[in-house]
């Protein structure tokens, strides 16, 4: 009968050299570099919630990660160290060893190290926290925007959304387009490099994991302001058209993991070399105001009304 202490053992031990002690001991023992602070994110993804049930393990691994290594990202923080804790209905060894897999590829590419976590018996529910380093007052906070900064978006929003509905059977979409809207949300790209290159240049962040207006929202509530978006602005994911569920994935889609960011407009040039030297394209979608609250204008100069702006668990 295989153990828990055997599945940590074959599939979660790897070495781990910026630990000081790593898997195989009752804690975890970490030592952050010298006028570094510690940036610490936790997510959890539950089956039937979060991924479907007959996901792709190895997907599914790198996604685990992703999600908060993008999270580090928006803190312009650099992941070092992760726990994993895993509830498991059953011993599927191929599972795992799919799982694990995407889990370390992506863990290497980043220089993370697995240092500890958990495994138990029950309903499929994946578990990570992640550990990065920031220099001390360098962080990118949700509280740092400024009437008059420039509103940022990394990459393009809206895929991600897309081809969950797809999934779901909502939409019809070409094969070139579905495989591309699939791959964005099984397999998101965290956007660790741009948000370190961001580091004395944007005055806030975060990322794009529930919806653009939901999450910039977010930036507004802690900062105290409201914002201006213009929608033709909003670099939309190829497969989009102009439908209003293609506006429902592009607002309030979710699961881009893109870098939502504010900066004052004479930084303008210092975001693009910024983006440049992460390999990541940006664009700039709007204005801070001081008017409570987050308008989208299309462009005729009306405000666009939305029902639902992001995703909520409880909602």
């Amino acid at each position: 009968m295989t153990s828990e202490f055997d599945l940590i053992a074959r599939y979660f031990t790897r070495p781990s050299p910026a630990a000081l002690l790593g898997v195989g001991d009752d804690a975890a023992l970490l030592q952050p570099a010298p006028g570094m602070v510690l940036a610490v994110s936790s997510d959890m993804l539950v089956s039937g919630r979060h991924f479907f049930a007959d996901a792709d393990p190895y997907a599914l691994g790198h996604k685990t990660l992703a999600v908060n290594l993008s999270d580090l990202a928006a803190m312009g923080a650099r992941p070092r160290w992760a726990t994993l804790s895993l509830a498991l209905p059953k011993v599927d060894e191929g599972w795992l060893e799919a799982f694990s897999a995407g889990f370390f590829d992506i863990a290497q590419r980043f220089n993370v190290d697995l240092v500890g976590g958990d495994t138990t018996s029950g309903p499929l529910n994946l578990s990570v926290t992640v550990i990065g380093e920031v220099p001390a007052q360098q962080a990118l906070r949700r509280d740092g925007a400024k009437v008059g900064d420039e509103i940022w978006v990394s990459g393009e929003l809206g895929g991600a959304a897309l081809g969950l509905r797809y999934l779901q059977g909502k939409v019809n979409l070409s094969e070139p387009q579905a495989a591309a809207c699939l791959q964005r949300l099984h397999q998101p790209q965290p956007r660790v490099a741009l948000g370190m290159a961001l580091r004395g240049v944007a005055s806030a962040a975060i990322d794009v994991s529930d919806g653009l207006l939901a999450d910039l929202g977010h930036v507004l509530q802690r900062s105290g302001l409201g914002a201006q978006l213009e929608l033709a602005l909003i670099p939309a994911a190829t497969a989009l058209d102009d439908s209003e569920v293609a506006l429902a994935c592009l607002l309030a889609g979710g699961d881009d993991y893109e870098l939502c960011f504010t900066a004052h407009p004479d930084h303008a040039a210092g975001v693009f070399s910024a983006a440049a030297s992460a390999g990541v394209s940006v664009s700039r979608i709007g204005v801070l105001t001081a008017t409570p609250g987050c308008r989208v204008l299309a462009a005729n100069g009306k405000s666009i009304e939305m029902k639902v702006r992001g995703y909520d668990h409880f909602g």
